[in-house]
């Protein structure tokens, strides 16, 4: 499982989780009782349940680089253009607007 943070502006909005079942976003607990707390996207409106996609939501698939900067990192960093959330976890950790994508390393045991 791969696992992102989700901030809006500077604050932690939400968790992006992929497994074997697909991609599922779920805002914070503590964000949805914010005064502060706004949707990060019209798509994925505030909500405590989950939401749950075969695919990685269009959003997020939507701050992925295109063209000859997703050339460019697809090279340099040897990804795969169809591992999306890898392309996410790699390429957005600081992106144009206000929403940015920070991984979660799972802890080794």
């Amino acid at each position: 499982m791969r696992k992102a943070l989700i901030k809006l502006n500077t604050q932690l909005a939400g968790w992006l989780t992929q497994d074997e079942y697909g991609y599922h976003f779920r805002y914070d607990a503590s964000y949805l009782t914010s005064q502060q707390a706004r949707p990060i996207s019209l798509t994925l409106p505030l909500q405590e349940a989950a939401f749950t996609s075969n695919v990685l939501f269009p959003f997020f698939d939507g701050l992925i680089p295109e063209g000859w900067l997703l050339e460019i990192v697809e090279k340099n960093w040897k990804l795969n253009p169809r591992d999306r959330m890898g392309l996410l976890l790699t390429c957005c950790k600081d992106c144009i607007g206000a929403v940015s994508v920070e991984e979660v390393k799972e802890e080794e045991g």
